[in-house]
């Protein structure tokens, strides 16, 4: 799995929005990878996890909210998105990928494809 610094769909042209890069961790074993993407402030309605031509995209946008009537006079994070892109591995299999999202933590599992998974070869005696 590489990363990628460049968003784009086919057809189009990368894109040129300023976004965040969140840190992410990635984890091997042998029956896949796992994900775990620090996205603070986005919610689940406004994170988008797309897997397009071998490309992961991760796209969320931060919903702070602001009480009524006050403005925020500091802000270290002034960008309003999230934006990070994954090249993936023929041996996962991206159709068996499980998302789940707690306290601004992403948590992303891809499984290795059944071809890629290490088995256990059986030895008769003849």
């Amino acid at each position: 799995m590489n990363e990628t610094t460049a968003v784009t769909r086919k057809g189009e042209e990368p894109r040129s929005e300023a976004a965040l890069l969140p840190p992410v961790d990635v984890v091997e074993d042998t029956s896949g990878i796992t994900l775990y993407a620090d996205l603070p402030g986005v919610p689940k309605d406004k994170l988008n996890l797309q897997i397009e031509d071998g490309t992961l995209t991760i796209e969320g946008e931060v919903a702070l909210q602001v009480p009524e009537g006050m403005e925020a006079t500091h802000v270290e994070v002034s960008l309003p998105r999230y934006r990070r892109a994954f090249t993936l591995s023929k041996e996962l299999d991206v159709d068996k990928v499980v998302a789940e999202l707690n306290n601004g933590v992403l948590k992303l599992r891809i499984p290795k494809a059944a071809h890629a998974q290490p088995r256990r070869i059986e030895i008769t005696s003849g």
